[in-house]
């Protein structure tokens, strides 16, 4: 599960797996990233001691994840995306239940590259202060008679509310006329002497 884990870097599991994938990963990744700007370098650059380092650090990886190209993977793309951290490289995002044994459900995996989508958005915290609160959206003046329904500074007139469907009254089931009259229907098989007990 850490080799598909460093494949696919997104893994469903039940959480208590989670917790244990992610020690197993985060020691695994440790061992790529220490190795610093060695990573970084071409094969054909780095120095004989760099090459042992780098054959040493995949032997302990392989210890622990047994594909080959998961390793790979790892030495290649996942190890240089962490240089700069110090742990934490997983993230754990509780599930609803799994349905048929309930089990506690997660997602786990890699957390993206500094600088990467997630964190490059601007955040609009504080813009959303500086917005007046006359001219947000759904807000609506009324002006004694004049221009009522209208929200301020716009021009146009506001939405009309749509009023909710009352609800169907209940019917009741049908029931059939004749249900208490019916007689009790009586069997024509003949029994015979003995037991059910079959003696």
């Amino acid at each position: 599960m850490v080799a598909a884990l460093l494949t696919y870097e997104r893994i469903r599991t039940t959480l208590v797996k989670a917790k244990e994938i992610r020690r197993l990963a985060e020691r695994t990744i440790t061992w790529a990233r220490r190795l610093g700007a060695v990573l970084t370098k071409k094969p054909e650059k780095r120095t004989a001691e760099e090459k042992a380092r780098m054959v040493h650090a995949m032997r302990m990886a392989l210890r622990v994840v047994r594909d080959r190209d998961a390793v790979l993977k790892l030495f290649e793309e996942i190890g240089p995306r962490f240089l700069m951290r110090h742990g934490g490289y997983t993230r754990i995002v509780k599930m609803a239940e799994r349905s048929g044994d309930a089990a506690p459900m997660a997602l786990l995996e890699l957390i993206p590259a500094e600088g990467g989508e997630a964190e490059s958005k601007p955040s609009t915290k504080g813009k959303a202060d500086k917005v007046d609160k006359a001219d947000k959206p759904g807000k609506v003046e009324k002006e004694g008679g004049k221009g009522a329904g209208v929200a301020k500074g716009k021009g146009k007139a506001a939405a009309p509310t749509e009023a909710k469907p009352k609800p169907k009254a209940a019917v009741a089931p049908k029931v059939r006329k004749d249900a208490g009259k019916r007689a009790p229907v009586k069997s024509t098989a003949k029994r015979s002497g003995r037991s059910r007990g079959g003696e």
